[in-house]
């Protein structure tokens, strides 16, 4: 066994995804846990994998969280505190005083007469002055008591004393026992593998074993359990390289650099701090903020203004973090943006497709890989016209399906391929060569049908009805100059096809947005059509398949709403984000909000935007306090010149406060919270799993 279905998935595809030549000539390094310096014996690593991961709720750093509480416990000031334990100290010491001088008679010591026999009364007898001293010990335990709990020293000692020493002081962790130590890989020796275990333990300890080996060795070793691996397979491969077993095809253990912080036994990245602020729960305010692959399979929108850090604080530490599940074997990542707007370096990518620049090694195919003409019909339909609005005319996908059906089929049964696009753009404009060239071949094919087919397509051009001369516009946006070397269908060039997402990839797609936003947008459209359409027939679902898409403007239709609705059964999810919700047509707002389990509102969001996020988000019971002061009207001359008196004193009429409680339903973040109360740097998240656990609306620090 080489890998868990990385190595041995080379060849499978019809194009299989080009891989680099091989593992760069540079010996392995160690990766140091979160904020811990590397170390050569490997203590950073094993730090790092000790740490406590606690369960916790959706969307909260495990690494090394410490939960807090459901509900905010009742904190007294410090001042009352401090006042208020002065205070009982001072009465319980004048109770004793008064006990001990006899200022309150001796009433308090006849118990103790009533309780010891006449021979222990005898004066300055030993058993009488034990007995007495006893009992005034007894008697001022019981003062202490009282005062005490009427003071809140307990308190005081919680907040101030020991205790909370030893919270702010460093902990010495000791070591798990060897049965529960992650490090020595209790489930291999458990299994029969003591062998492979013992040598994976040795390389952790030796710094040898980084996160990225150990998540792959764990996703192999998953295999093994599944039943796609053998487990002698797997004990040969560990043997044999030891941390560097079951490699990904590209044979990289790393990426070239990492921005984010990333916990890949947990699978989470780190994408801020969720703030102190009374909006949020108790449990969450300070912990951080954590994504996976959990909470992606339910699809994340966010929605931001121009310079809000969508990029750089959301999609591509995201990016990154698939991109290091990809090198474990545990997900498939494909990020669409446009050229120049930092989605990680290119060695972080296994393919690079670059539209339109001529340096571009790959090529996108145009139909995904398929051999399917209705298929393919129906995707180029979808990215073509998928975002025309319903009065348009020719805007029906369906309609636009059925024409180009009617092309494609005919065109493969006669060239074993599908049309290149200045091909596509004569046969949809109905130039008469082309189209009788086809009915020639065909003829001679003696394929019936697709004669059929071929005369219903003439029959209907030139009727005012007819969608191809929309098709015909629009397939021309592509046939440019500019990508005269792309979409090729010939077999010259390196196509890459969504088809791939069975195996862990990590790919990066370059729109052209200068000079050509309206192909961008269509292209943009096709990746997503294709995305959704191919992770619905994929054999291994166990891998994440993830689409990350940096700007979704005009990218958003009904089909690819019902689209991104079925990822979650497919382990798969996208990533969209926009810089206003007006780039989504007005009927799909809704659908588009309520079909994606995360979804976030940055700071400097328009009152419009927020208000649909409010009312996805929904509204909430909670406890109002209205406070009324009604003045005292005084009946009596004593009352009227004491009320005189505080009149001058305090400058106010004296008043008496009444306060009203009542539970009222309001929303959890109003449109005009959303739009002028999140601070720069900010947003609010509300996040789903993909088992339906709910975070509400937080307010995070993607800063932090």
């Amino acid at each position: 066994m080489d890998s868990d279905g990385t190595h041995d998935a080379r060849g499978t595809h019809a194009n299989p995804v080009p891989r680099p030549a091989g593992p760069p000539e540079v010996p392995p390094r160690p990766t140091a846990a979160p904020g811990v310096p590397p170390r050569p014996d490997g203590s950073a690593f094993l730090t790092w994998l000790r740490a406590p991961r606690p369960e916790t709720p959706p969307g909260v750093w495990r690494f090394g969280h410490r939960p807090r509480p459901e509900e905010e416990p009742e904190l007294i000031p410090a001042r009352q505190l401090v006042s208020g334990a002065v205070i009982a100290f001072l009465v319980g010491w004048l109770i004793w005083s008064l006990l001990w001088n006899g200022y309150l008679g001796g009433w308090w010591l006849l118990p103790l007469y009533a309780m010891i026999p006449d021979s222990w009364a005898q004066p300055h007898s030993i058993a009488s002055v034990v007995v007495v001293y006893a009992y005034y010990v007894l008697i001022a335990l019981v003062i202490m008591i009282g005062v005490g709990r009427l003071g809140r020293w307990s308190e005081i000692w919680r907040r101030y004393g020991p205790p909370a020493w030893r919270q702010t002081a460093p902990r010495a962790e000791r070591p798990p026992a060897p049965e529960q130590d992650p490090a020595e890989w209790p489930q291999l020796r458990a299994a029969g593998a003591a062998d492979a275990a013992e040598r994976l333990a040795t390389e952790a300890r030796a710094g040898l074993m980084r996160d990225v080996d150990h998540a792959r060795i764990v996703r192999a070793w998953q295999g093994v359990r599944t039943g796609r691996h053998t487990l002698a397979a797997f004990t040969g491969a560990v043997l044999k390289d030891g941390a560097a077993a079951c490699l990904h095809p590209s044979g990289e253990r790393d990426l070239p650099a990492r921005l984010a912080r990333h916990d890949l036994v947990t699978g989470q990245v780190r994408l801020g701090t969720t703030a102190d602020d009374p909006r949020n729960p108790y449990a969450y305010r300070g912990a951080g903020l954590g994504l996976g692959p959990d909470l992606l399979g339910t699809s994340l929108l966010a929605v931001g203004p121009a310079g809000s850090g969508k990029t750089g604080t959301v999609v591509r530490p995201l990016a990154e973090s698939l991109c290091l599940h990809a090198l474990a074997g545990r997900a498939a990542v494909v990020v669409v943006g446009a050229a120049g707007t930092g989605l990680g370096p290119v060695d972080a990518y296994d393919v690079v497709v670059r539209i339109g620049n001529s340096e571009s090694v790959y090529d996108l195919d145009l139909y995904g890989g398929t051999s399917d003409p209705d298929e393919a019909a129906a995707v180029l339909a979808e990215a073509l016209v998928g975002d025309l609005a319903d009065p348009h005319p020719g805007s029906d996908s369906r309609r636009s399906t059925t024409v180009l059906a009617q092309l494609l089929g005919p065109f493969r049964a006669v060239h074993g391929r599908f049309p290149s696009v200045p091909e596509l753009r004569q046969l949809l404009d109905g130039t008469p060569g082309p189209l009788e060239e086809l009915r020639t071949a065909l003829q001679g094919s003696g394929q019936e049908s697709l004669l059929r087919e071929l005369d219903a397509r003439e029959r209907q051009l030139g009727h005012p009805g007819d969608v191809a001369a929309v098709l015909a516009d629009r397939v021309a946006l592509l046939d440019r100059p500019a990508f005269a070397g792309f979409f090729d269908t010939s077999g010259q060039s390196k196509p890459f096809s969504l088809k791939a997402l069975d195996h862990p990839v990590r790919v990066r797609i370059d729109l052209p947005e200068r000079g050509h936003a309206d192909a961008s947008r269509m292209l943009a459209r096709l990746v997503l059509a294709q995305f959704t359409t191919s992770v619905a027939v994929r054999e291994d679902r166990s891998l994440f398949a993830c689409l990350v898409l940096d700007d979704a403007t005009g990218v958003v239709t009904p089909e690819a709403v019902r689209g991104i609705q079925r990822l979650r059964s497919g382990n798969a999810g996208v990533v969209l984000t926009l810089r206003t919700l007006d780039d989504v047509p007005r009927p799909l707002r809704g659908p588009l909000l309520g079909s994606t389990g995360c979804r976030m509102a940055l700071s400097g969001l328009t009152p419009w935007d927020g208000q649909d996020f409010a009312e996805v988000w929904g509204k909430e019971w909670t406890e109002a306090r209205d406070v009324t002061d009604r003045q005292i009207i005084a009946e009596t001359p004593a009352g009227k010149a004491v009320h005189m008196l505080r009149r001058v004193i305090t400058g106010k009429a004296p008043t008496a406060r009444a306060v009203t409680v009542r539970q009222v339903e309001r929303e959890r973040w109003s449109a005009s919270e959303l739009a002028h109360g999140v601070p720069p740097g900010h947003a609010v998240l509300s996040l789903t799993t993909v088992k339906g656990e709910h975070a509400p609306p937080l307010l995070v620090d993607l800063r932090g």
